[in-house]
């Protein structure tokens, strides 16, 4: 069942929102070679800790793994595409990109957003991957409009990755957002018309996240059995939102609208 959020529990869903863009722009500064992804893990749960919040991810029980994940973040460098787990063995360096992803429950509600960061000069192939990645998941916030279906979402974020010679990871999907971390219903990032089609109602939420690999789109697993990584080693980007249909468009719940600070 697709749950619909009132006003009210959307100002709070942007309060929790808004925490997960002030961590992820900390963690952003904070990326440059040598600096371990353990180093970010450690400063994203302080931050949250020291906000009243609870991480997300920490303690999350994944069936299909049999056991909860152990990490406030999901760090995900060069072929990993997500669920990349944070060590303080994983030195970035010059030339790799790492996707970071974290959520929050504050006051009962939950934030989730994702980000693909550079470390340091990297090259002009990696650039154009988390360009197109991020103007995917831009056209696909402007699809998320009353009266439009799911899969104009899945067919904006399709289309465009494809035009630019990328492949849309088609194993992990978005998902609906509210009081739960993962909610009714799934947003996928390709269409697939066996796949469920509503349409688009005042209130709903969805994380929209578009996982885009340079070469070709078949996943799979690390030994962990959480880090997903491209089959052919080819460089991936991760970026999310969570956006709430309104009667005056999309609303962006994790990142600041323009007249705010």
């Amino acid at each position: 069942m697709i749950v619909r959020k009132t006003a009210a529990e959307l100002e709070k869903m942007r309060r929790s929102g808004l925490l997960v863009w002030r961590v992820l722009k900390a963690l952003e500064r904070m990326v440059e070679p040598g600096i371990s992804t353990m180093d970010l893990e450690v400063a994203a749960e302080r931050m949250i800790r020291d906000a009243g919040a609870r991480p997300a991810f920490k303690g999350y029980y994944v069936p299909a793994v049999g056991r909860q994940y152990p990490f406030v973040l999901c760090t995900s460098v060069n072929e990993e595409i997500v669920h990349g787990m944070p060590s303080p063995k994983r030195v970035l360096k010059e030339g790799d990109i790492v996707s970071i992803d974290t959520g929050v429950e504050l006051e009962g509600y939950y934030g989730d957003s994702a980000i693909t960061v550079p470390v340091g000069r990297i090259s002009p192939e990696a650039e154009r991957l988390l360009r197109v990645t991020r103007e995917a998941l831009e056209l696909a916030i402007d699809r998320a409009r009353q009266g439009n279906r799911l899969l104009d979402i899945s067919a904006a974020i399709e289309t465009h990755v494809q035009a630019a010679g990328f492949s849309v990871v088609r194993d992990y999907v978005g998902h609906g957002i509210g009081t739960r971390l993962h909610e009714e219903p799934q947003v996928p990032n390709y269409v697939d018309r066996r796949n469920e089609n509503p349409r688009l109602k005042e209130g709903m939420v969805l994380a929209i996240e578009p996982m885009v690999a340079a070469g070709r789109a078949e996943v799979a697993l690390r030994p962990d059995r959480w880090t997903a990584v491209t089959r052919d080693g080819s460089y991936a980007a991760h970026f999310e939102h969570c956006v709430a249909v309104t009667a005056n468009g999309p609303l962006v719940l994790t990142r600041p609208e323009d007249n705010e600070p």
